[in-house]
């Protein structure tokens, strides 16, 4: 592809709006890492001919990927990714169903740079297809450890708490309503690649979890600058309150935080010690603690070590 102007790569570029997205229902994903998971994803998905192996909606899929050729000489892995991609899909014995079909195609830079929303093109674009997931298609006792993002506006922290939570060994990522749109292609950099890792649920309704999760032995923590109960003293296991249990952490608002009727939904609130002299933590940075601070505490099973790459 080599027309920046061509109505293809028109309709791509409208997905770095969140009107374009809801319209289409497919999200962008730009770069060599969440490339990478996005392919990674679909062979687990379609490799193989049983009909298991299809994708149950919890997980996005891939639609499209545009690529420059340079791109795949300085990243091999991805390129041996496409190539066992290509192998499955062009396999004349498969008839793969409409959504495991992908359109592939090489793209100059100034398609891609047109396509994108990346300041400079890293010479991978997926579209993707966003899982239309809700809270109550999940089964709530599968889940050990999970954030829920509580009107976080900025896409970055939205982001960057997908991938902590990810790394943290989390099994879902909860959304209230007012919350960015994790699906945003500033968040999904963020992300580097974990949005393919686990579930990520909108339109969460707070007092709706609450009510039901007080039914399965899950307890809602909130992250709260002025609690009474702290980290520190949960970590110490010098309160009735244990990290070892399934755990669901609010996480508020950058500027205001939880308000007082979300805090009542928690079963607890609970605050972060600051031994210096700044006023607060950044909501990524107080999330990341408390999804560790539970990952840790939890039944190593539920939360095996991964090497670092």
């Amino acid at each position: 592809m080599d027309n920046p102007r061509s109505q293809r790569v028109k309709k791509v570029a409208q997905l770095a709006t969140r009107a374009g997205r809801k319209k289409q229902g497919l999200f962008l994903a730009e770069g060599p890492q969440p490339v990478r998971e996005a392919l990674k994803l679909w062979l687990r998905s379609w490799e193989s001919e049983e009909p298991s192996a299809a994708p149950d909606g919890y997980f996005p899929s891939l639609d499209a990927l545009y690529f420059h050729p340079d791109a795949l000489e300085r990243h091999p892995d991805v390129a041996s990714l496409l190539e066992a991609v290509r192998g499955v899909l062009f396999d004349p014995q498969r008839e793969l169903p409409r959504e495991g079909r992908i359109f592939l195609r090489e793209a100059t830079d100034e398609v891609l740079a047109a396509m994108g929303e990346a300041e400079t093109s890293q010479g991978f674009i997926a579209v993707c297809r966003i899982p239309e997931l809700t809270f109550d298609v999940l089964d709530p006792q599968s889940i050990q450890l999970a954030p829920v993002l509580v009107g976080l506006q900025d896409p970055g922290n939205v982001g960057t708490v997908i991938r902590t939570a990810d790394a943290a060994g989390a099994q879902a990522v909860l959304l209230t309503p007012g919350s960015a749109d994790p699906w945003a292609p500033k968040a999904v950099r963020s992300a580097a690649g974990s949005h393919f890792h686990l579930p990520i649920a909108t339109g969460v309704d707070l007092k709706e979890l609450s009510e039901s999760l007080s039914d399965h032995n899950s307890q809602v923590l909130a992250a709260h600058g002025y609690a009474e109960l702290s980290l520190e003293t949960l970590q110490k296991a010098e309160a009735d309150v244990a990290l070892s249990d399934p755990t669901f952490w609010l996480l508020g608002n950058e500027a205001h935080g939880l308000s007082p009727e979300e805090l009542e939904l928690a079963d607890h609130t609970v605050s972060i010690p600051l031994y210096g002299q700044a006023e607060s933590l950044n909501v990524a940075v107080a999330g990341a603690l408390c999804l560790y601070a539970s990952a840790m505490a939890q039944d190593p099973g539920e939360h095996p070590v991964r090497p670092q790459p």
